[in-house]
């Protein structure tokens, strides 16, 4: 009997790591308006599901780092932030503070590995969200970021999480600020590597520097459509809208999502007001929405289906943040600016909600 447990958990656990290190197909992408004004978003997928919250972080809120083998780094909140939480916690995976400075943890599977805690870097260890909010509640632009990380200011160490599995969550990050400038920070053999991010777009696995090379073999790419050619003096016409963009990859691997991110971003024409921008970032989102059941694993004949379990908006000109959830499509907005950033509390609200079809039966009138 106690072998037969013993392998049971084992199987349990086996299971537990397959899922949570294969399936994930986050997006993020981010748009600007005729004057240059910056509002980005991103989808969050996983193959189990993850309980999310919306919290207000106020100013003056005090942190301590969480490593294996004790408490980390100390730190308080300069700044007020708005975002997601995950399974409970008041760490803010993906969210925007009242400078407008943004940032999101995307899963980082087979890539990320952070430095092992020590006594002598202890005190400036953080877990893998940690280090999200940490950036969230401590810096206004992405210089400060790069300059802070560039002198050693924390260090990432292996912490499994609340909700998150037996090991740590692999995570790589991206880093917005109000004028539209982004970064991405990537833990590769125990060292954060920051790279410029031109264009705002964001996946999952192989670091950065893999999909900015892979776009080179879409440089055919144009939104405008092929003309008409002739063979053999016959002349052949296209089927249809869309033949510039034929060969685009359309499936939900990491690199052809990264590749669909930068066409609609780079194609998409500005509009007069981040409103407007915010409704095209959920346009642009939606074609990276992920049905339940379309993409899954079988384990032992248990399946795990990916799915898009919650999109996010931010404008960070207005520091209004937008979501909605696979349940619930209706578009819901937390104003920032509508808050005490010194409140002593922490503000929650859970994401689950059911959205109702709305009946408009009624309402239609005879044809004059």
């Amino acid at each position: 009997m106690k072998t037969k447990s013993i392998t049971t958990a084992l199987l349990t656990l086996t299971m537990f790591l397959f899922v949570y290190h294969t399936l994930d197909a986050c997006t993020g992408v981010m748009v600007k308006t005729k004057k240059g004004a910056a509002v980005h978003g991103r989808t969050l997928e996983f193959g189990v599901k993850v309980k999310t919250d919306i919290v207000l972080i106020p100013r003056k809120h005090k942190f301590v780092g969480k490593t294996a083998i004790g408490k980390g780094l100390s730190y308080t909140s300069k700044y007020a932030v708005a975002g997601i939480v995950t399974f409970g916690t008041n760490l803010i995976a993906d969210g925007m503070n009242e400078k407008g400075l943004s940032c999101g943890a995307f899963y980082f599977p087979t890539y990320a590995k952070y430095a092992k805690v020590t006594k002598k870097n202890q005190k400036i260890a953080l877990s893998s969200l940690d280090f999200n909010n940490w950036i969230l509640t401590q810096f206004s632009t992405v210089e400060e970021v790069k300059q802070a990380i560039k002198n050693k200011k924390v260090v990432i160490v292996d912490t499994p999480l609340k909700g998150w599995g037996p090991t740590a969550p692999p995570f790589h990050y991206i880093v917005y600020d109000k004028s539209g400038k982004s970064i991405v920070i990537e833990p590769l053999d125990g060292i954060l590597k920051v790279y410029d991010n031109p264009f705002g777009v964001f996946t999952n696995s192989p670091p950065f520097d893999w999909h900015m090379t892979n776009l080179r073999n879409y440089v055919n790419l144009t939104p405008n459509n092929v003309n008409t050619v002739k063979i053999f003096n016959k002349t052949i016409k296209q089927l249809g809208q869309g033949t510039g963009m034929m060969g685009i990859p359309g499936d939900f691997t990491p690199p052809s999502r990264f590749v669909r991110a930068v066409a609609f971003a780079a194609t998409t024409i500005p509009q007069k007001s981040t409103t407007e921008g915010i409704n095209q970032i959920f346009h642009i989102l939606n074609n990276f929405d992920i049905p339940f059941g379309f993409s899954r694993e079988t384990v032992k004949g248990k399946m795990h289906p990916d799915y898009t379990q919650l999109t996010i908006a931010r404008d960070p000109q207005t520091l209004k943040l937008y979501y909605k959830t696979y349940e619930d499509q209706s578009i819901k907005v937390l104003d920032l600016k509508k808050f005490n950033f010194n409140a002593k509390n922490i503000m929650m609200l859970s994401t689950e909600s059911k959205q109702p079809f709305v009946d408009v039966s009624g309402k239609l009138k005879p044809r004059k």
